[in-house]
């Protein structure tokens, strides 16, 4: 522990950070939010995993946007906005932008400021003609426009199948706060489709390691920033599919009987007990259709790969 800490000296994230870890430490069934994954780091660990053999999502998306980016440009209205919530490195919304020569703006969305920022002006530096326009949110939380594109019309973009990371109840949320964003159209969302559980399980587990080191580095970013002493080689990632709930549970899971100090507080885990901190849902036609109309939406298209493994979602305002 680090005798110069104080609590006083957190930072407004740091703090929301601490209030959320504490809550999710105490609970039976322990759990961290997988928000606070993408510190740099994390966000940095996050694309390495896009390109890895395993993680058949972000090449089979990829390819999805590059057969139908230009019926997706056309769903931008002229002058438009396409708003895209946890953006990361905008790698793959580059198919759209490459050819959206009509859109008016490129609202990025993130928590992870740096990252965003970085990721920003690289964008400004290959379409100058296009306005950047880096929101820094957390998108579990109600999104603000900036006003020069607060009332230009709006497309959602959520891809990667980042809806399934939340619980339902978050997920249809989310879709609901985005169907009130001020003239909004339409939403092009991402979702991963239940398939065989060997390719599954294998795309959250690689072979390199690299997205145990992704789920772990959430008790890294504990240590740096909240002054806990978690040590990592006292644990290990897990990752299972649950049959049930149609999901892969990502867990870190605590070689040992030991005590951690978090701000001063004492965290206490037994031998093989875990910490839940993401889960990956998958879904049918029908579940898919399920969430988008409790949310207020209507399934206005799917588009997937030949092989079915992951789909692209159109949605439709039902007053638009």
């Amino acid at each position: 522990m680090d005798g110069d800490f104080k609590l006083e000296q957190l930072t407004a994230t740091a703090q929301t950070l601490l209030e959320e870890t504490l809550l999710g430490l105490g609970q039976p069934q322990k759990t961290l939010s997988p928000k606070w994954l993408y510190d740099r780091r994390g966000s940095e660990l996050f694309e390495q995993i896009t390109e890895l053999p395993e993680y058949y999502l972000t090449r089979t998306e990829t390819a999805i946007l590059r057969e139908n980016a230009e019926h997706l440009c056309g769903i931008v209205p002229n002058g438009g906005v396409l708003a895209e919530l946890g953006s990361g490195a905008s790698a793959k919304t580059r198919l759209l932008l490459d050819q959206g020569h009509h859109f008016g703006a490129y609202a990025p969305i993130d928590i992870s400021e740096d990252f965003l920022l970085d990721t920003a002006a690289t964008l400004k530096a290959r379409y100058p003609a296009l306005a950047i326009t880096p929101i820094v949110a957390d998108f579990l939380s109600p999104v603000t426009f900036p006003a020069q594109i607060a009332e230009l019309p709006k497309v959602g973009f959520f891809p990667g199948s980042t809806i399934g990371n939340l619980p339902p109840e978050l997920g249809t949320e989310l879709l609901k706060r985005a169907a009130n964003w001020p003239r909004v159209t339409h939403f092009i969302l991402g979702a991963d489709l239940v398939k065989d559980r060997s390719a599954l399980v294998a795309a959250y587990d690689d072979a390199q390691g690299v997205t145990a080191e992704f789920i772990t580095n959430i008790l890294r970013r504990l240590n740096r920033e909240l002054d806990a002493n978690f040590n990592l080689d006292h644990f290990r990632y897990q990752a299972d599919w649950n049959e049930r709930l149609q999901r892969i549970d990502m867990r870190v899971v605590s070689q040992i009987a030991q005590s951690v100090d978090l701000c001063g507080q004492s965290i206490s885990f037994t031998a093989e007990e875990a910490i839940h901190v993401s889960a990956s849902r998958k879904y049918t036609k029908d579940t898919l259709n399920a969430l988008v109309e409790s949310a207020g939406w209507s399934l206005d298209d799917l588009l997937t790969d030949p092989d079915e493994k992951c789909a692209l979602a159109i949605l439709k305002t039902k007053t638009g």
